[in-house]
């Protein structure tokens, strides 16, 4: 809980400072350009890549396997999506980063092994 309370304190710092020295460097209309760029390309990615895990899930299930590959695809295209559209560079870069297959096949491992944790301690789950 304390890293997800740090990451909320960071993170906007840092895009902050990012966003000031791009201001400089090129200046603040070319930095908004580029904001609404990157959220224009991150939905126009998220949408392909979601499509494109939507394909290979329904792939999957015509075969008789459980998708599980696919699901995960979906977690990452989904969380690369909405870094994508949250204003920042940085973001930016992690949402690129789940959402272009190739890096994305980088992640899915400790993705599947940190949800596996979760299950297995039934942390996942809600309790009363």
């Amino acid at each position: 809980m304390r890293i997800i309370v740090a990451l909320f304190i960071i993170i906007p710092v840092i895009e902050i400072v990012l966003f000031v020295l791009s201001g400089q460097l090129i200046g603040v209309w070319p930095t908004v350009a580029l904001i609404v760029a990157t959220g224009v390309l991150g939905a126009w990615l998220s949408k392909r890549q979601g499509l494109a895990v939507i394909q290979e899930a329904k792939r999957e299930f015509m075969y008789g396997r459980l998708p599980s590959g696919a699901i995960l695809d979906g977690i990452c295209v989904l969380v690369g999506g909405v870094l994508l559209l949250t204003p920042g560079f940085l973001t930016d870069i992690m949402g690129l980063f789940l959402l272009l297959p190739t890096t994305r096949t980088l992640i899915k491992p400790i993705l599947a092994r940190w949800l596996k944790s979760l299950f297995e301690t039934k942390t996942f789950f809600y309790k009363r």
